[in-house]
């Protein structure tokens, strides 16, 4: 795993971090750790521990949901914009099928969505800046204003 952490993020750059994952299940608890370990000398008022649940379901969809014909990564990106925090997670699926389910109460799967749109001030899915997708959420009052 490669990790690359911005130590003074500035008006020019508010990312505060990123991570490449490669597209395994090992790297679901790896993506929790580090960004709590490179989250904390910021002092977020958010919870952290929502945010590392957060990055969990969209770090597992980007696994099991990219698709590629290369090797690829996920990306996972944080950023401090003004009093939130947003954090990205990258991967080479198709934008399009992202969506917000509401699945039955015997269903195995479905919820990681509906868990993000619950828990966070908002989310988005498009296409990412590396090409394929890029599901983000932001977390509003991360910081004093």
């Amino acid at each position: 795993m490669t990790c690359m952490i911005d130590r003074c993020p500035c008006e020019e750059s508010p990312r505060l971090g990123a991570m490449t994952l490669h597209p395994e299940l090992e790297s679901v608890p790896r993506a929790r750790r580090w960004f709590r370990k490179f989250i904390a000398p910021y002092g977020p008022l958010c919870s952290v521990d929502d945010c590392a649940l957060m990055i969990s379901e969209l770090v597992t969809n980007a696994i099991l949901y990219g698709r590629s014909d290369e090797e690829w990564v996920v990306r996972v990106e944080w950023f401090r914009e003004g009093a939130s925090l947003r954090v990205e997670v990258h991967n080479p699926g198709c934008p399009e099928s992202v969506c917000l389910r509401r699945p039955d109460a015997d269903d195995a799967h479905g919820r990681g969505l509906l868990m993000v749109d619950s828990l966070a001030a908002s989310w988005h899915s498009g296409p990412s800046r590396f090409g394929g997708t890029v599901v983000s959420f932001v977390m509003s009052d991360a910081w004093p204003a």
